[in-house]
C-alpha cells in the first residue's frame, strides 16, 4: 500500500479545500494519508519551505506529494508534484489531481469541489462555465479572498484603485495602479460586474496581467521569469515579481 505525505503550497481557497479533504479522509481512517503538512504559505511557495521534512518522509518509506510547490531543491525519487500553473496550466486543477490520486469515488466529487476547482482555474468565467449562480460566485470569491488573508484595508484600497482605472490599447484593457499586490480586490469587482476587458495591474513590488492568452504569451516572451496560469491558451493570468514601466508593458501587450 502506498503511503502519502502531503506538503501544501500557497494558501487560497483551493489549498484550504485540499487540506480539509485530506484531513477528513485521514480522520475517517484512510491510512494512505500519513501526513498533511500545511505551513500556511503565501503564493510562490517552494519545496525548500519544508526543509528536510520532505526527505524525512521519503526516508520513512512515504511518497512525498508536493502541491503547488516550486521544486527549488533536489527531490527524493518518486516524489509526486501536483500543479496546474506555468507549463502545466493545461492540466486539471490541483484539487482534482489530489482527488484522482486518491482514486476517490466520483460520487464524492461535490458541487462545492467543482466550484472551487473551476474558480481556481478560470476565476468567475470558469465558475459560470460550470453553471454557478451569481450567489455561488460571490460566495466562492469572498471565501477565496479570505483564504488568501486579504484584509478590509486591502479591499478598500482595491476599490479606490478601481475607481481610478484608465483605459488603454483602444479600450480593450484597463490599467490600474494598486498600492499592494492583492489582485483579487480589483479583478473580482470587474468580473462580477461582467466587465470582460483585460487588466494590467501595476503595483510597487509586482506587475500582473489578466486577459487574453495571446497577450500573456507576448508578456512572457518580453519579460521572462514570471508566473502564469488560468484557462490558457485562451485566457488566464500572468505576473512578474517586480514592477514594470507602464509604457514597456503596454508595448509588449500590443
Amino acid at each position: 500500500m502506498t503511503r502519502y505525505a502531503f506538503f501544501l503550497g500557497g494558501r487560497d481557497l483551493e489549498m484550504v479545500t485540499i487540506a480539509a479533504l485530506l484531513r477528513e479522509r485521514q480522520a475517517g481512517g484512510d491510512v494512505r494519508i500519513v501526513q498533511v503538512a500545511d505551513a500556511g504559505l503565501a503564493w510562490g511557495a517552494q519545496a525548500s519551505d519544508y526543509g528536510g521534512q520532505i526527505a524525512a518522509a521519503a526516508a520513512r518509506g512515504e511518497v512525498p506529494v508536493l502541491v503547488e510547490l516550486t521544486a527549488d531543491m533536489p527531490l527524493p525519487r518518486g516524489t509526486i508534484e501536483i500543479d496546474h500553473h506555468g507549463p502545466r496550466c493545461a492540466e486539471p486543477p490541483a484539487l482534482r489531481q489530489v482527488f484522482d490520486l486518491l482514486a476517490l469515488p466520483g460520487a464524492e466529487w461535490t458541487r462545492e469541489m467543482a466550484l472551487v476547482a473551476a474558480n481556481d482555474s478560470g476565476h468567475v468565467a470558469g465558475m459560470r462555465a460550470v453553471g454557478a449562480t451569481d450567489d455561488e460566485i460571490r460566495r466562492i470569491r469572498a471565501a477565496d479572498r479570505a483564504a488568501q488573508g486579504i484584509t478590509a484595508q486591502e479591499e478598500a484600497e482595491g476599490l479606490r484603485a478601481l475607481a481610478a482605472r484608465r483605459p488603454a490599447l483602444e479600450g480593450t484593457l484597463w490599467v490600474i495602479r494598486l498600492n499592494h499586490g492583492r489582485s483579487a480586490t480589483v479583478a473580482d469587482p470587474l468580473a462580477l460586474a461582467g466587465d470582460g476587458r483585460d487588466l494590467l495591474l501595476l503595483s510597487p513590488a509586482s506587475t500582473q496581467f489578466f486577459g487574453a492568452g495571446a497577450r500573456i504569451a507576448r508578456l512572457d516572451a518580453a519579460f521572462p521569469g514570471g508566473w502564469r496560469g488560468g484557462a490558457l491558451p485562451l485566457r488566464g493570468f500572468w505576473g512578474l515579481a517586480r514592477p514594470l514601466d507602464e509604457a514597456a508593458a503596454l508595448a509588449a501587450l500590443g
